[in-house]
């Protein structure tokens, strides 16, 4: 599907399922199809080759660093729930083996399933939880690690790339999708958002350490378990000058909803390096009904886009990406005028965890026209500005090795 459509799969759009996703049934949904014979799509209620077995639609979920073209067809049967809070991309099967429609994005491999030793990862994690008790963040970073899987507290345990650095339970949206913290909702949380604000202290005593020693250093305010980390923006203030009060080593960087301009200004003369902000959609009753933002507007988020630009920093935007509204071409000309208009470096393109119904339904989608694809999107505005990057991670600026 594309944008709740129905649609023909270009071949070019196929690869091969990534290791490291995962295959999700999806309750209450029936496949769809497009019949050759019949020259429509149809709903394949049975097992074509046992009529007697029921089926069931099935989505990818695919790993880190790709970027989905297509989400999964299907039809809701009546009173269907709404899934979880997990992409679901467009798969099949062909010449013995899954196939995906979507995009490798980003050729960095650090959160790449091969990356990842179990057994040292549980080792290393476990001491450093017996070592630093009384630092509160390493042991809420142990649970990310060892109960949910977080890729970047994993590495952070490993000693390499980029180290979470969560400190907000408060934030100032209520995001349809938000992964830690659903209420009075259809659908539950992901993970649960963390209950305290690390002292300064706490923040230095975990990036310091891995600026140091890891390889292509970078730590990162804002994260999936927290809220906005600009509502504890004195002590964000007070880390990053202890932290560079200690080194001047790798990259310190802030995701953000970009809801306080004047604050990513203060940051950035403290010496924050990059920024990330997320935008679901650049047309702003879109970005408003999905967001729910409290006490600001997009013209906000765009200003700090721009604030961090003027200040000499690197800015990028992590486009929540859903087939058939990211691409439509409404939207990428809106996207192509944010571009314009705050000078950003990077565009980070994840996909959109959420229900595609639920999500279409919520922000009150009209489709306005021509779709292109994530691909022609995405050329589109290499045309344009062919300055601007597209990829998965935030950058290390300063790698320091």
């Amino acid at each position: 599907m594309s944008g709740g459509t129905w649609q023909r799969v270009d071949d070019s759009y196929l690869i091969p399922l990534p290791p490291g996703s995962e295959l999700f049934l999806l309750p209450d949904r029936v496949p769809v199809g497009y019949d050759h014979k019949k020259q429509r799509f149809v709903r394949l209620d049975k097992d074509p080759t046992d009529p007697m077995q029921k089926v069931q639609a099935v989505a990818a979920f695919m790993a880190p660093a790709h970027t989905q073209i297509l989400t999964a067809a299907f039809q809701r049967r009546e009173n269907a729930r709404v899934l979880p809070l997990f992409s679901y991309t467009a798969v099949g099967w062909k010449e013995g083996q899954f196939l995906v429609a979507g995009v490798r994005i980003d050729p960095l491999v650090r959160q790449d399933m091969e990356q990842f030793d179990v057994e040292k990862l549980n080792s290393r994690t476990h001491r450093a939880l017996a070592h630093q008790r009384d630092n509160r963040l390493i042991q809420h970073l142990g649970t990310c690690a060892l109960s949910y899987g977080c890729p970047a507290a994993r590495n952070y345990f490993l000693g390499r790339w980029e180290a979470p650095l969560p400190t907000s339970p408060q934030c100032n949206a209520a995001c349809l999708g938000c992964i830690s913290l659903q209420e009075n909702s259809q659908v539950c949380a992901s993970q649960e958002r963390i209950t305290f604000v690390p002292t300064p202290e706490e923040i230095a005593e975990v990036a310091v350490d891995h600026l140091q020693k890891a390889e292509e250093p970078l730590v990162s305010f804002g994260q999936g378990c927290e809220g906005e980390p600009l509502l504890q923006v004195k002590t964000l203030m007070k880390a990053i000058g202890f932290i560079r009060s200690q080194t001047g080593l790798g990259t310190i960087n802030l995701n953000t909803n970009g809801s306080l301009p004047q604050l990513v200004a203060q940051l950035r003369d403290s010496g924050l390096d990059t920024i990330r902000v997320s935008l679901n959609s650049a047309r702003e009753d879109y970005y408003h009904r999905y967001y729910k933002p409290k006490g600001y507007r997009l013209s906000d988020v765009k200003e700090s886009l721009r604030v961090m630009k003027r200040g000499g920093g690197f800015s990028s935007i992590n486009l929540l990406t859903l087939p058939g509204v990211t691409d439509e071409a409404e939207e990428v000309e809106a996207i192509i005028e944010l571009i314009d208009k705050t000078g950003i470096d990077l565009i980070q393109m994840r996909n959109l965890n959420i229900d595609p119904d639920w999500y279409l339904g919520g922000i009150g989608y009209r489709p306005s026209g021509h779709t292109l694809s994530v691909p022609e999107m995405m050329e589109r505005i290499r045309e344009s500005h062919p300055q601007v990057k597209f990829g998965y991670f935030n950058p290390c600026l300063n790698p320091g090795k």
